[in-house]
């Protein structure tokens, strides 16, 4: 196998999450070609993409192991400035303040307007953040899941009303939406999982409905001088969080089956 399909087979694995995969797949082609810095900055990509301590040493170490053997890399320069820009300059003061001179380097060498210079300076927006600035943030990323969320529960309500009528879905294959739908109905197939699917299909009105019970239950208990202060009223939103985390658990199967069957086909195309 050449460099570039190794190259190719760790961009595919990045794409769907995979990036377990793509370390084991730039780590052999490190091995069989010896060190490369575009391998290496595969390597540091899936290592980064994990956002944990161990790994963004790791990361740190593949970068520099890329730019030992090619200082002005673009591409190399620009994941690491990323990298240490979102370090924590308390814990990792030396990570973080080489975070100036990769960025005068990127400036030097990328043209303003380009994609790399456009990518420092989000980076660098985003590490310049406030406390307010990380409020508003988190809001909208907030919605933004809630919104996928309630995308993804109307897909599932649609399979599932397909799967109770017989009719087969589409083939998942290496699709990850198609495949975390697919991992949706199948977990969710089954009586005692009727609630779950009801709560689903009504999203909207079943949050109205367990926010007036939960309120009203845990007022009804104090008023009535039952409790001085009452949580009771959570227990209503257990059903939710469950039915919710049946689809975060679908997701994570998906995912899971595209990346096998990804380097089920890489293992075909070898043994080809």
């Amino acid at each position: 196998m050449e460099q570039q399909q190794y190259v190719e087979r760790c961009s595919e694995l990045f794409e769907v999450g995979g990036y377990a995969a793509v370390r084991t797949t730039a780590e052999a082609g490190l091995a069989e070609f010896g060190p490369d810095p575009v391998l290496f900055r595969r390597l540091g990509l899936a290592h980064a993409a994990e956002d944990e301590d161990d790994h963004d040493s790791e990361a740190e170490a593949a970068y520099r192991k890329g730019l030992a053997l090619a200082q002005d890399d673009l591409g190399l320069l620009v994941s690491y400035v990323e990298l240490c820009l979102r370090a924590d300059s308390f814990a990792y003061p030396g990570r973080s303040r080489r975070a100036v001179g990769l960025q005068a380097r990127i400036e030097e060498l990328a043209p303003p307007g380009s994609a790399e210079r456009e990518r420092v300076d989000d980076a660098t927006g985003w590490a310049g953040r406030g406390y307010w600035d990380d409020l508003k943030t988190g809001a909208v990323q907030g919605r933004a899941q809630q919104a996928a969320v309630a995308e993804q529960s109307v897909l599932v309500t649609d399979a599932l009303r397909l799967a109770a009528h017989g009719e087969p879905g589409a083939p998942a294959g290496e699709d990850l939406q198609a495949a975390e739908l697919a991992a949706a109905v199948e977990l969710l197939q089954g009586p005692l999982n009727a609630p779950l699917r009801l709560l689903l299909a009504h999203r909207v009105a079943a949050y109205v409905l367990t926010f007036v019970l939960s309120f009203g239950l845990n007022k009804a208990l104090v008023w009535g001088g039952v409790l001085d202060f009452s949580l009771w009223g959570w227990l209503f939103w257990i059903p939710l969080f469950v039915a919710e985390a049946k689809l975060r658990q679908a997701k994570q199967l998906g995912r899971k089956r595209v990346i096998a069957r990804i380097q089920e086909r890489h293992q075909e195309m070898d043994a080809a």
